[in-house]
């Protein structure tokens, strides 16, 4: 029974005006393409795609609930209402942001968030990668690294 006062806490992965530098312990030197594993597509190249074939078009949750198991679940024909709920539902715990993606940590992708939160990638040896490291209007922060220090 729900208690109409009782709301449910939605939490967020959603970021403004941060870049997302490559891990410190990051081994690739360029932006590689996240491989697929045994022939299907890992959570890395799902973000990988959906990013890069729309850079600043989806926010962080987008993303992250998109290549998450419930989201993938989602048949094309489910209803507004079905993923809304099926969203909330995800969002109800917290969940990893793009900090935790392989992106970052092993495939040498930084992930910046514009004003409104939507988010691109770029290349470490990209020239833009390197703009967005010295743009003094923006948050700086690391991937996680995938090893303890």
């Amino acid at each position: 029974m729900n208690d109409p006062g009782l709301q449910m806490t939605i939490h967020t992965t959603n970021c403004f005006n941060i870049f997302i530098r490559v891990a410190e312990d990051c081994p690739a030197h360029t932006g590689e393409e996240p491989p697929l594993r045994a022939g299907k597509p890992t959570v890395a190249s799902l973000q990988y795609e959906m990013i890069a074939k729309a850079p600043y078009k989806h926010t962080s949750d987008d993303v992250i609930f998109a290549t998450s198991a419930p989201g993938r679940e989602l048949d094309v024909k489910a209803t507004k209402t079905e993923k809304r709920a099926a969203r909330e539902a995800f969002f109800s715990r917290g969940q990893a942001c793009m900090r935790a993606s392989s992106l970052g940590k092993r495939f040498g992708w930084g992930v910046h968030a514009d004003s409104e939160g939507r988010i691109a990638i770029y290349a470490v040896d990209s020239k833009r990668y390197q703009a967005l490291v010295r743009d003094p209007k923006l948050t700086q922060v690391r991937a996680m690294r995938s090893k303890r220090a």
